[in-house]
């Protein structure tokens, strides 16, 4: 009889769509290579930045590690210290912290014979500062002078800073660096910002902005006068 089914369940036959190939189609390819090249037109140039920044900020604090090693000696040692900056052959300046004591009668200041070295003690080291030797630190790790400009100021001719045994800024020796200028060097103006790392008299170093003035008053980042 027409219509009847001979005995067996008839399935439905579902056509199923062919399979892709896997891979990238030309077209696809062209966007995906065109999307590249925009973000990283974009993005390189920031990252160069946010790179060249990042290293200025840790020269910044090479040498505010300078200062407070200088000033805590000082300190620990009931001694005259100083802070002493040489040049480095990749143009920026090392530093030396050296300790010096005034039991021999002669001054602690630039003139003195009496300080210690990389491998002497301080003339007359009492106790345990007898076993001081002067702490040098390299900058061969900080930016190199065609990224990062490093001056010593405000005194050009200046290449130490010198504190008395309670941690104060040594004022009778001049001249002296109570600050250092960390800016971007010539044709690199735009990959970061200026800073600089400030000492004041009472031997205390920070890092600030230069670029902030009078009108900026309450700005904590305003460099201290």
């Amino acid at each position: 009889m027409l219509g009847r089914s001979q005995g067996r369940l008839v399935h439905p036959v579902t056509l199923r769509p062919a399979r892709r190939q896997s891979g990238f189609t030309a077209l696809e390819a062209v966007i995906a290579v065109s999307i590249l090249g925009i973000l990283m037109a974009v993005g390189v140039p920031r990252m160069s930045g946010w790179l060249a920044a990042t290293k200025a900020a840790g020269a910044g604090q090479f040498y505010v590690e300078g200062f407070t090693l200088a000033r805590t000696q000082a300190l620990a040692h009931n001694s005259h210290s100083r802070l002493v900056f040489i040049d480095n052959p990749g143009g920026q300046p090392d530093w030396r912290v050296d300790i010096c004591f005034r039991a021999t009668g002669n001054a602690c200041d630039d003139t003195s014979n009496d300080w210690s070295t990389a491998t002497a003690a301080a003339a007359d080291a009492p106790g345990e500062s007898a076993a001081f030797r002067s702490i040098r630190r390299s900058a061969a790790s900080l930016p190199p002078s065609s990224l990062l400009a490093v001056t010593l100021g405000p005194d050009d001719d200046a290449d130490a800073v010198y504190f008395t045994p309670l941690g104060w800024v040594d004022g009778a020796i001049t001249p002296r660096v109570t600050a250092i200028g960390l800016a971007p060097a010539e044709g690199k103006e735009n990959e970061f910002r200026p800073s600089a790392v400030m000492l004041t008299l009472a031997g205390v170093a920070t890092t600030c902005n230069p670029s902030l003035g009078d009108d900026d008053d309450g700005d904590s980042r305003r460099c201290p006068e």
